[in-house]
């Protein structure tokens, strides 16, 4: 029998497996419990190695993708080879290939936010928003709360990544030559946008798959506005007193968006809720959406290419001289897909089959007898706030939602926000800081992030004490 020690150790390396699990056995394939197996012991070894590589990249200089990766193909290697020694050559390979889909999604979902961001980027959107910030007089401090508000009230309706990409290419135009600035400021970012889409149901996917399982209806979720207000709040706080109280660099007044940026902006807000409609109305998949939308700007990127032949040529005409404006070098959406951050994009298919291949091995189990059965539902759902931290919150409300505990209403609002927020503890624990990691390299890091978690956690504690003050009577 296992000690509680392995079993507690166990849950915490490998709770996030049942996804995997799961399909396979829907699948009609026959799963070997492997966690007592060398192979098992083995991928755990592994895949924290992998992690702890990730977490070293600001010494090492080693992009977080590669680690992961290859801790991905040993995994699956060593569970196949195991499946195919007694006689069940497929087993390894249905399950690798339902992986495969849900990174698919993942990828081609962020494949087209990164490119609209890369658009907007190219259309001067965010250098307009640095100076329409930075003219206005306000402080770094002033700014600091100003992209931390924004990020807040816009993940509720954008996921909390593109949320995140978004403030971060405003705070790296404003602050690009104060670290410290971007650093704390992403940070903020980090905890506001997560913070922001705990309290809606397509805020973040958390969120929409228990809305979306009828656990909690539409409304219900709006319980938990107050809670995650103080999420974000009491970090940003204790943080605001770091920020530097002092001027941005030098406003420049002469920028303005080129032709076409205002039309881009609106169709990545159609974008986004084609996406929110086809999953929400259609029950489609919002990569599926998104996708449509990529279209969107592919379709229109062909008329700004059209039209730059037109306009460009000939002699410059002062009375259309706005209409003329960045017309010198013509839209290509392809360059901008070429932009998006392909470090990030493979750092996820690394995490996504390495925590599937763990949880294929057959740790899910052991994990919910502990957690559910021996801790009780308040400590267990504290506790996949703390596990979301260290790996990504969608496999972890999967996996709850699957077992389908049985608790009140109260405490599935728990567990969707914990699940949510709890990320914002570490860098790596949510996609929105993964993404900042890679577009925001050497200002914000890790070890930038860590300094400030006791303040996160202090956060983090702060909302779950709010919720069973204020939302009492749902539990």
């Amino acid at each position: 029998m296992k000690t509680p020690l392995f079993a507690v150790v166990a849950a915490l390396g490998a709770f996030l497996g049942l996804p995997v699990l799961a399909l396979a056995s829907g699948a009609g394939e026959t799963a070997l419990n492997l966690t007592s197996h060398w192979v098992g012991y083995a991928a755990l070894v592994i895949f924290v190695l992998a992690y702890g590589l990730v977490m070293a990249e600001e010494f090492t200089h080693l992009r977080k993708s590669k680690p992961v990766l290859l801790a991905a193909g040993l995994i699956w290697g060593m569970i196949a080879w195991v499946y195919v020694s007694h006689g069940m050559p497929h087993a390894a390979e249905v399950a690798v290939r339902h992986n495969v889909l849900e990174y698919a999604e993942l990828m081609l979902f962020l494949l087209v936010a990164m490119t609209y961001i890369n658009a907007m980027e190219e259309r001067l959107v965010f250098e307009t928003l640095r100076v329409r910030l930075v003219c206005g007089g306000f402080s770094l401090r002033k700014l600091f709360w100003i992209t931390g508000t924004l990020a807040f009230f816009i993940s509720p309706v954008a996921d909390n990544l593109t949320t995140a990409l978004l403030m971060c290419a405003v705070i790296l135009a404003i602050g690009r030559d104060n670290p410290k600035f971007v650093s704390l400021s992403c940070i903020n970012v980090v905890v506001g946008a997560n913070a922001g889409g705990a309290f809606s149901p397509f805020g973040d996917i958390t969120t929409l798959m228990v809305w979306q399982k009828g656990i909690v209806d539409f409304w219900g979720f709006f319980a938990l506005f107050v809670p995650s207000a103080v999420n974000w709040l009491v970090p940003a706080l204790i943080m605001s007193f770091a920020v530097p109280d002092a001027p941005p660099a030098t406003c420049e007044i002469n920028i303005r968006m080129k032709r076409g940026a205002w039309i881009v902006m609106g169709l990545f807000l159609l974008t986004i809720c084609t996406a929110v409609s086809f999953h929400n109305f259609l029950h489609l998949p919002p990569m599926l959406g998104m996708m449509t939308g990529l279209a969107y700007l592919k379709m229109y990127g062909f008329y700004l290419k059209k039209t730059h032949r037109t306009r460009g040529s000939g002699r410059f005409d002062p009375a259309k001289a706005e209409e003329q404006l960045g017309d010198t070098v013509p839209f290509d959406v392809f360059r901008n897909i070429a932009r998006a951050e392909w470090d990030t994009l493979m750092f996820f298919y690394g995490v996504i089959l390495c925590v599937g291949g763990l949880g294929f091995i057959g740790y899910l189990a052991m994990a919910s007898h502990v957690m559910y059965t021996g801790w009780g539902a308040t400590q267990a759902n504290i506790m996949i706030g703390v596990l979301s931290a260290i790996v990504d919150n969608i496999p972890v409300m999967f996996a709850v939602l699957t077992m389908n505990p049985e608790m009140s209403r109260g405490q599935w609002l728990l567990v969707t926000m914990t699940a949510g927020v709890g990320g914002s503890m570490l860098s790596i624990g949510s996609a929105a800081g993964v993404g900042l990691m890679g577009q925001a390299r050497g200002m914000y890091t890790f070890f930038s992030h860590l300094k400030w978690t006791p303040a996160i956690a202090l956060g983090y504690a702060a909302s779950i004490y709010v919720h069973f003050l204020i939302n009492a009577r749902l539990f």
